[in-house]
Order: C-alpha cells, then structure tokens, then sequence
C-alpha cells in the first residue's frame, strides 16, 4: 500500500494524480490552503474506496507552519511512498513589474514555499532512505520570457534546487522527479488564449507523471513535445529572443 503526501492537492493536476493512485491500495495526507475544496477531493477519494484520506489546511506561503504540517503528515501516515509538490499560482505579469509587494509574494508562493518544503521533506526522506520527492516545476522555468519572467524565475529555481537535491538524495536511496507542464487545461489558466492543440488535460500529466515516478525519471516535460519546443525556445539567439513577445 502506497502512503502519499500530496501539498497543492486541490490542483487539477494533483487530483488527477491522486484519483489514479486511487485505483491502488493507497492512503493520503492532502494538504491545501481551501479547506471546502480540500474536503470535497477527501470525499471523492473516501468514494473510491480508499482506506485512509487525512487533510490539512495550510497557506503554505506561512512558512514557519510547514514543520508542523509534516510532523503530522509523517505521523499520519508512518512513511511517506510519494510526496507531489503541487501549489502555486500563475501570476499578472504586469501586476508584479509595477507592485514590488506583489512580486515577491507570488515568487514566494511559486519558488520560496517550494524550496522551504523540499529542504524539511529531504531531511525526513533522507532518514527514510526511500520514496520519491515528485516536484511540478513549469516549462516558464526554461528561458525568461517577457511574458511571465516572474513565474519563470520561481520555476527556474525551482528547477535547479531539485536539481542539486536529485544528486543528494540519491546516494541514500530517494527519487527526485522534477516535472514541466506545458499548457494544461486547468482553473489556472481559465480566460488565457492557449493553442488548443498544445492544451493537454490534467489526466494526461498525471498519467504521464505516475509512468515517470514508476520509472524513476529525473526529469520530464509533459506532454512530451514540449522538450522539442523548449530546445527551440532555449536556443533562439539572444539579439534575436529579445524582440520577441513570447
């Protein structure tokens, strides 16, 4: 039976994830900031059949709350199988360039509340000597592009921190995924003018997430085809990149 920590689980994509462990013996510790919605995704995996469903609110930009929230998730559950990072936000470009206030609270919700979690849960991990640390990053972390370089600069870091941990935590036995959406159909991106044929929905990530953990992937983009169009986005000369809007 998998025990499964989830933080960010009112996110479309950690839902779909969680529905699909469903299908196996599982049980879970669901963490979010919503406390309604969190109770409904609890209510739908309690439907499933699944034995053991514990929640916790939090707002996990309070980061001095996250040691209790993890006190609590390991005591729940005794050892944790697979833990996905799965918060954050898509900020106003706009809005972060003209407010300084608004631009640190949303790398805060995007990169430092990560980075916080990720440094408490490879302590506890490390102790374990097992499990997976599965992390949603974002292609934006690729390139700083005009159109969301703060979103891209939390995602970045992101990225690199879970980078350096990989090769820590894998001498003693823990898997470090890090993983890029591209476009997906979600809440968050409701009211975006998206290429439909590039929208994947959260069902497809989270397949694409369980085959990665199974495999003990480090890193992927997902759906697939944007590592083809990531290399092309990372590689457009920098005299030229800069006269672009993307």
């Amino acid at each position: 039976m998998k025990n499964i920590l989830i933080i960010g689980a009112n996110s479309a994509i950690a839902t779909a994830c969680a529905r699909q462990w469903a299908t196996e013996p599982a049980r879970f510790f669901l963490v979010a900031r919503n406390t309604e919605k969190l109770e409904q995704v609890a209510a739908d995996l309690r439907a499933r059949g699944t034995s053991l469903v514990q929640t916790h609110a939090l707002d996990l930009n309070d980061l001095p709350s996250h040691e209790s929230m993890l006190a609590e998730a390991f005591s729940t559950l005794g050892r944790v199988d697979v833990c996905l990072i799965a918060h954050g936000t898509l900020p106003d470009q706009a809005a972060c360039q003209q407010d300084v206030d608004v631009a640190l609270r949303e790398f805060s919700s995007n990169g430092l509340s990560v980075i916080a979690l990720l440094t408490r849960l490879a302590n506890r991990m490390e102790e374990q000597r097992t499990g997976t640390l599965a992390v949603i990053s974002s292609v934006a972390g690729d390139r700083g592009r005009p159109s969301n370089y703060l979103y891209g600069t939390a995602k970045a870091a992101v990225s690199t921190f879970c980078e350096g941990l990989r090769a820590r935590l894998f001498k003693v036995g823990v898997h470090v995924l890090t993983i890029k959406p591209g476009f997906v159909d979600t809440p968050m991106t409701q009211g975006l003018t998206l290429p439909k044929l590039l929208l994947a929905t959260p069902d497809q990530v989270a397949r694409d997430i369980n085959r990665a953990i199974e495999k003990h992937r480090d890193s992927i983009y997902t759906p697939w085809f944007w590592s083809l169009i990531m290399l092309l986005i990372r590689n457009i000369p920098t005299g030229l990149f800069k006269k672009t809007n993307i």
